[in-house]
């Protein structure tokens, strides 16, 4: 109970048991058509963008930053990777890797700008990535003239709807970048650069660390994990919509990245805890929506499920509530020694 996954791991199992009561088969996985179906396929399937933007999101807050435009650059993404494509035949996939490159060419630029805005010129984080939040959702409607592209080609729908050894495409997608993540945070110093800058830039720097080069590392990262999530979310839909795709990804991302442990202040980090965030917060999402609440009324179930996780996580609050239930033995006096 005092690892900082405890009570995390807990709310995820509570919110996948509550799904027994409205669905006894919701645990049931079938083979369908050569690959796996069922609930909880489903959620990694549908959670695969979420969990992408929140581990870049990780790297972003370990440096006592954040990032708010990732939603607009997932939504920049799939209008590029849709306009790639529009258009394109079956015979080939030209299209297919030209869509790609624009993906990951818009990503990085979008890394790029936020990391030089903070890095270099010093602009406050939540302030430089606000403009991207705003500009990149005006730049995605551009690119689909103000309307929802849809998308014929079906070697670009593999990527979000496709399979692979009865698995859904994007789980490997997702597995495969949270392994370099994994591997260039806990297996080289980059991991150990990054929470230093996060705890103290200035000792950083002193201490030799190069405190700007470590920032625009991780906005770039961000922002590539930001456009593979608006490629595997528009792949997903076979559409690119400018104005709705990626909307709020950065708030559920935030939320994510808080749930599994990593203090906003900067610091220590957990990827193994942003990803449980990020399935709690996708599992509590389809579960509001397979028990049938209200649409009006399921932004405030999951704020009110969100905080009770933060709550629980706190060493101070579980003190004060479940200190109440302690039941305080009577200290034993010691007899006292003469010296007579």
């Amino acid at each position: 109970m005092k690892s900082k996954l405890f009570w995390p791991l807990m709310i995820l199992v509570l919110i996948l048991l509550i799904n027994l009561f409205f669905d006894r088969s919701f645990f049931a996985i079938e083979v369908k058509n050569g690959y796996l179906t069922g609930s909880l396929v489903d959620i990694l399937n549908r959670g695969a963008p979420l969990l992408l933007v929140a581990i870049g999101m990780t790297l972003v807050i370990a440096t006592k930053g954040v990032d708010l435009g990732v939603g607009s650059v997932m939504a920049m993404a799939g209008a590029a990777g849709a306009m790639a494509v529009s258009g394109a035949s079956e015979g080939g996939l030209v299209p297919l890797f030209t869509a790609i490159a624009f993906v990951i060419g818009i990503s990085l630029l979008s890394g790029v700008w936020n990391g030089v805005l903070v890095s270099r010129i010093g602009v406050q984080p939540i302030v430089a990535t606000l403009i991207l939040m705003v500009a990149g959702r005006g730049i995605a409607q551009l690119i689909t003239d103000g309307q929802i592209m849809t998308v014929y080609y079906e070697p670009y729908t593999f990527i979000g709807g496709g399979h692979l050894a009865m698995l859904p495409f994007s789980f490997f997608i997702v597995a495969a970048v949270l392994a370099i993540a994994a591997f260039m945070t806990r297996k080289t110093a980059v991991g150990l650069f990054i929470e230093s800058v996060g705890t103290n830039p200035e000792a950083s720097r002193l201490s030799g660390i190069n405190s700007k080069n470590i920032l625009l590392m991780v906005y770039i990262f961000s922002g590539l994990c930001a456009g593979i999530g608006g490629l595997i979310l528009s792949s997903n839909v076979a559409s690119a919509d400018g104005n709705n795709a990626g909307l709020w990804y950065e708030l559920d991302a935030i939320l994510a990245v808080v749930i599994g442990g990593t203090s906003l202040n900067g610091g220590r980090f957990s990827l193994r805890g942003t990803v449980i965030g990020a399935l709690i917060i996708q599992s509590l999402t389809t579960t509001i929506y397979s028990i049938g609440i209200a649409p009006e009324i399921n932004l405030v179930v999951k704020a009110i499920v969100v905080l009770i996780v933060c709550l629980l996580q706190s060493a101070e609050f579980r003190k004060k509530v479940f200190g109440i239930f302690t039941i305080k033995r009577p200290e034993k006096k010691k007899e006292g020694v003469s010296l007579s």
